[in-house]
């Protein structure tokens, strides 16, 4: 790939994020309050919400939330192993959610087999 090649993913959007309030001003001032006050400490330590804001990025998909949350986590003090240990927990989740439907798969298929 070459300097002058688009990508749809562009780490350097990231540093724009607060922008968001451009086209709507008060909702995006509302929601960077409310994320804000979401990552404040609280029951929570900042470095636990960290972990789980990984997490679920990786669910999610975000390549944005992962870079930002994979550097928040190491300033906030986690390691390697406990930053892989949360994104298996969202993996685990994740997986365990689309399987539990298989639930429902299984007793329509009993019920077109009778």
């Amino acid at each position: 790939m070459t300097k002058t090649d688009k990508v749809y993913f562009d780490p350097e959007d990231l540093k724009q994020f607060s922008n968001i309030t451009e086209f709507q001003e008060a909702m995006g001032k509302k929601f960077f309050d409310w994320y804000g006050e979401v990552f404040a400490e609280g029951a929570l330590t900042v470095r636990e919400k960290a972990l789980i804001a990984l997490s679920v990025a990786h669910v999610v998909q975000c390549p944005y939330c992962i870079d930002a949350y994979s550097s928040t986590c190491l300033k906030q003090g986690a390691d390697e192993e406990q930053m892989m240990e949360a994104v298996h927990v969202g993996a685990a989740i994740s997986a365990g959610a689309k399987l539990v439907n298989s639930v429902q798969m299984m007793k329509h298929v009993k019920k077109l087999s009778m």
